[in-house]
């Protein structure tokens, strides 16, 4: 009798340890993705997935401090790099994290005068903004 209970307590044994190692195989969440810590502090532009017009622009180009270092938040709208513009976080095409901004309906007219205000912010730039400083890509 003695035989036959340390048999199935052997038997229990041996189960319980089959199971616990079966769950290090199995997924901790199934169906949901989780995040790596690599980018998790990545902040986008305040016009991410949101307009990004000429109106838009200039409200992130008043914000600007080209004193500061370039980030998502602070970076000058109108600054090209390798002939392109930046999205709404200051990310160039090509670079990690680049999305196609949304960009509003433009006509001739409106180009007409948004040329005309690139010749004044080129006119007058601001104080600090020459290429090479912090809040500059160029």
């Amino acid at each position: 009798m003695k035989h036959g209970t340390c048999k199935k307590q052997f038997k229990s044994v041996a189960l319980l340890s089959l199971v616990a190692s079966a769950s290090a195989f199995a997924p901790a969440t199934f169906g949901v993705r989780t995040s790596t810590a690599i980018h998790a502090d990545f902040v986008y532009g305040e016009y991410d997935d949101k307009l990004w017009d000429n109106d838009a622009k200039k409200v992130i180009y008043e914000k600007w401090d080209p004193t500061a270092p370039r980030s998502t938040l602070n970076f000058n709208p109108f600054e090209t790099f390798g002939g392109n513009s930046p999205d709404a976080s200051g990310i160039y095409p090509g670079e990690n994290r680049y999305k196609d901004p949304i960009r509003g309906d433009v006509s001739y007219a409106a180009m007409l005068a948004e040329k005309e205000e690139l010749e004044e912010r080129t006119a007058n730039p601001k104080p600090g903004s020459e290429p090479g400083c912090p809040g500059c890509k160029n």
